[in-house]
């Protein structure tokens, strides 16, 4: 009899547990976002179409005004740093990326953002724990390896000219 209630309790706590198990899956499916991968990536290549766009609109200007093609490049990317930030401090770039994702964060614009949004966030805290502390919190990993790694290169390159000559 008692082999028979051990069973009879076992038997209701595994119901139990897959009762529960089955709800709590239910309860993910509704409350997971659904996500349509072809219609972000449209609007990532819109978006990210718009600014190379823009970008090639300044190319053209620069150039049409008499400038060579390194300088105007130059001035190209200065101008969608400078507008990038402009719209992060007015709070547009977010809802750009937003809209845009990956088309928006990944060109020169979003870096600048990333690195504009923190300092923006933080200058309520101070020039200098504010921003000057969290101004690179993003952009910072990036500087530093991109850095790091052009070093390294350039100490292999300068060894295998050693080698080779």
């Amino acid at each position: 009899m008692r082999q028979k209630n051990e069973n009879l309790n076992k038997t209701v706590q595994e119901q139990d547990v897959a009762e529960r198990n089955q709800a709590y899956n239910e309860y993910v499916k509704q409350v997971t976002p659904t996500h349509n991968l072809a219609l972000k990536m449209l609007k990532a290549f819109v978006t990210g179409g718009i600014i190379c766009c823009i970008g090639q609109v300044i190319l053209n200007i620069a150039q049409n005004a008499g400038l060579d093609k390194d300088t105007s490049g130059g001035w190209c990317s200065m101008i969608l740093v400078l507008m990038s930030v402009i719209l992060t401090g007015l709070n547009i770039y977010p809802s750009i990326a937003k809209f845009g994702g990956a088309g928006a964060l990944v060109p020169i614009t979003g870096f600048a953002n990333s690195v504009a949004a923190p300092a923006i966030e933080f200058k309520k805290e101070g020039q200098v724990f504010g921003i000057g502390c969290k101004i690179f919190t993003i952009a910072g990993p990036v500087i530093l390896y991109g850095i790091f790694t052009s070093w390294l290169l350039g100490v292999i390159y300068w060894i295998y000219q050693l080698i080779a000559r």
